[in-house]
């Protein structure tokens, strides 16, 4: 029988996206640009997964270039991946401050091994987006960031959740980092029916930016928001 790594890691090796986008968003997709983000994100998941435990299924946005979108490992970049998680990223160095948030919640919740025992992290749309800016740049795009874009890749978010949560995670409760981002997979639940109820957490890219002062009272948030479900 799979493990919960082994799903996870043939989920992040298979999924692409084949569909249209509108005119000045490209796809993200760490697993395909990086061969070196296969490598880390196979470590960690070995170390943490390499079991039958059901996970609660926690569900960012999408990943975003310094995150998911460099390691491959939501919320998580290469400071984290080292300490406290005691891997290595090679060359690979990040510093996202939604890992630092993340990582004082699971510092709170008794450290990654615990936290990952009970919690799998991913996000609404597994695979990020990035869009050029006025100055000709390409930044980070969110999936609801545009009707057109959430129009197109509606089927594809659908298709992966369902995929995931045929992982042995625990579907009773699904949790949404961002309001924005609850209230769109409350629209996606109502269609797929995967959860029982989505419990909306201010995501932590809001609480490092304009939140700081609050941080230790949003992290005892989400421990009992967490130990809720």
């Amino acid at each position: 029988m799979p493990t919960f790594a082994d799903q996870i890691l043939a989920f992040n090796r298979e999924v692409h996206y084949t569909g249209d986008l509108p005119d000045g968003i490209r796809i993200l997709n760490p697993f395909r640009s990086n061969p070196e983000v296969l490598r880390i994100s196979a470590a960690f998941y070995r170390k943490f997964y390499s079991d039958q435990q059901p996970r609660k299924l926690i569900l960012g946005i999408n990943p975003g270039r310094l995150g998911a979108g460099a390691t491959g490992i939501p919320f998580t970049d290469s400071k984290r991946l080292k300490d406290p998680c005691g891997l290595e990223a090679g060359e690979l160095q990040t510093h996202e401050p939604s890992s630092v948030f993340v990582y004082e919640v699971i510092e709170a919740m008794g450290g990654p091994e615990a936290f990952y025992r009970q919690f799998y992290i991913n996000s609404v749309s597994p695979l990020g987006f990035v869009r050029r800016n006025k100055k000709g740049n390409w930044v980070n795009c969110n999936y609801y960031d545009f009707p057109e874009l959430f129009a197109v890749v509606k089927p594809f978010i659908l298709e992966n959740l369902r995929i995931q949560a045929g992982f042995g995670v625990a579907t009773s409760t699904c949790y949404a980092l961002g309001k924005k981002n609850a209230r769109f997979l409350e629209e996606l639940n109502r269609e797929a029916g995967l959860f029982g109820q989505i419990l909306a957490l201010d995501h932590p890219r809001y609480i490092v930016q304009y939140k700081s002062k609050e941080i230790p009272g949003y992290v005892a948030k989400y421990k009992r928001t967490l130990e809720q479900g």
